[in-house]
């Protein structure tokens, strides 16, 4: 036999990879596992001809500072060729607080836009035509309060809401799991989810009200097959919640989107798409005995992993965003955020955003991979893989289901513990060299200087203060208060909160206002320390 460089080959799943496919290797049956695009089971996607009708959105995701200088980088890369706008939020305000919170200082517009009023939503979209550009907020603890102020926008715009394209992630879950940006306790996250689940039903029909996130676990050190079964599980408890509340799921499912994270392995990422899409559609059939095929498409965007950048010889992160790009484009994503070579060091630059952009044009200009639709089936190596990611994802899925569902394995700390497991072994591989990240661990450079790095100065903190003060004092004091008063009772009855929520903000109300109500009627979640 021959000599190998490895004693062990596995994809980043600790999949183990054979050194050769084989028509044995593929459990698949060809009609019903993989099929033809936009049928059942949608293993090669959710269009029957995917980007030889549309290429998709790409979205690159910017947020800093000032809702004005953000405004302006938005109409840059619009004008540079990007097809839907992606808004990163600064910390107070995913944390409902607003910028001149004690807790805000130092915070205030440095990871994302600071957004208080009504007034920073304009100026955020400003000369930004709702209409014709579809919008993401990954917003999750304060989603129902900033698509209340898109909404106020748009009605002062003059644009119907039935018109409006655009997603919230409001994927509160997710942040019980991996991030941390969570405020009040489960049971009203959810109630507030699915009052958003009616009225966006009902009122913005094309509006996704929920982006349930595998990115952040993954980000967090879950690996691929995780991705899916906890991203997935996590769908099914939104729905399961909604179907509580007495909503039709076939008539909300399509309003779900998805959000995973694409990394370094190539073929594994590829599988991984393939798997999450037939996988959804099956559990929807089983478990909601759904009859509309929209309920069973998995629709997702894709954001390159961050957590693959490298400081270290910033440059080579272009080659690894391409690799991820291209991996989610094989893999049939809807839309797609290429990182900036320069994120590993901090916000990144004008130009590090616009190559970031180039690299999605390029594949899908110039690469000929969107000319044909699923240009992987087939493969020996590919088809194995989805076949072994759904199979373990079941898995998983089913010993969440043992433990009572998804809450109580959040509440238990088995999906915290299995991602910390999963990072902590990724770590132990770098730090032995069994795997190699090239210009860290590997291959390093003498003397590497550091590029120009954008930072966010202490005056946008002041500027934003000074513009905050002077909302408050120049509004309606009693009409505030008055709304404010309303959306208490609607928070402690069982009204739909969120024409409340557009009343208040309309009413000028801010977004740590409106959040300290809540917070007063449900209290705020205390996390579970997982050891």
């Amino acid at each position: 036999m021959a000599t190998e460089r490895k004693e062990k080959f596995s994809t980043l799943s600790d999949i183990p990879l054979p050194p050769t496919y084989r028509p044995a290797d593929v459990r698949s049956n060809y009609q019903e596992d993989i099929g033809q695009p936009s049928q059942f089971p949608y293993t090669r996607g959710v269009h029957p001809n995917m980007y030889r009708g549309r290429l998709w959105t790409m979205r690159q995701y910017a947020g800093f500072g000032s809702a004005e200088e953000t405004n302006k980088r938005f109409r840059y890369l619009l004008e540079a060729g990007q097809t839907g706008l992606s808004v990163a939020f600064d910390l107070p305000t995913q944390m409902g607080l607003d910028s001149d919170a004690p807790m805000s200082v130092g915070e205030v517009g440095k990871v994302g836009v600071a957004i208080d009023t009504l007034e920073d939503m304009q100026q955020l979209l400003d000369k930004i035509p709702l209409d014709k550009v579809s919008t993401s907020m990954t917003i999750n603890a304060t989603a129902s309060t900033l698509l209340a102020f898109y909404l106020a926008v748009a009605d002062g715009q003059g644009v119907s809401w039935d018109k409006l394209r655009g997603t919230v992630q409001n994927d509160i879950l997710k942040e019980y799991i991996a991030r941390g940006t969570y405020i009040y306790p489960v049971g009203p996250s959810m109630r507030i989810i699915t009052d958003m689940f009616r009225f966006c039903n009902e009122r913005v029909p094309k509006w996704n009200a929920i982006s349930v996130s595998g990115y952040h676990m993954r980000e967090a050190g879950c690996n691929a097959v995780q991705e899916v079964a906890f991203t997935l599980m996590d769908g099914l408890t939104y729905l399961e919640a909604a179907q509580k509340a007495g909503l039709d799921v076939d008539e909300i499912a399509s309003q779900i989107s998805f959000f995973f994270g694409v990394h370094n392995d190539f073929i594994e990422e590829i599988a991984k798409f393939r798997a999450a899409r037939r996988l959804w559609a099956r559990l929807m059939k089983e478990r909601f005995q759904v009859k509309k095929d929209e309920s069973c498409k998995l629709r997702f965007h894709t954001q390159t992993a961050g957590c693959s950048l490298t400081a270290q010889q910033p440059k080579n992160n272009i080659v690894r965003v391409t690799i991820q790009a291209l991996a989610a484009v094989l893999g049939g994503t809807q839309s797609l955020h290429t990182n900036s070579l320069d994120e590993a060091l901090g916000l990144p630059t004008e130009e590090s955003a616009r190559v970031a952009l180039r690299t999605q044009q390029i594949l899908g200009y110039e690469s000929g991979v969107a000319n044909t639709v699923d240009p992987c089936a087939g493969s020996y190596a590919i088809e194995s893989l989805t076949d072994q990611i759904e199979q373990q994802a079941r898995d998983y899925i089913a010993k969440i289901d043992k433990m009572g569902g998804m809450l109580r394995a959040i509440e238990q700390g088995f999906v915290q513990k299995e991602i910390q497991n999963s990072a902590y072994q990724y770590q132990k591989d770098i730090e032995s060299r069994e795997k190699l990240i090239v210009g860290m661990n590997s291959f390093p450079l003498a003397g590497e200087k550091q590029g120009p790095i954008m930072k966010i100065g202490r005056e946008v903190e002041q500027k934003k203060l000074e513009r905050l003060h002077h909302w408050r004092a120049t509004r309606d004091a009693t009409l505030c208060a008055q709304a404010l008063k309303d959306l208490e009772q609607a928070a402690r009855g069982t009204e739909n909160v969120m024409p409340v929520i557009i009343h208040a903000v309309k009413a000028k109300a801010t977004l740590g206002e409106i959040a300290q109500v809540f917070r007063q009627c449900f209290g705020q979640y205390q996390e579970n320390v997982v050891i």
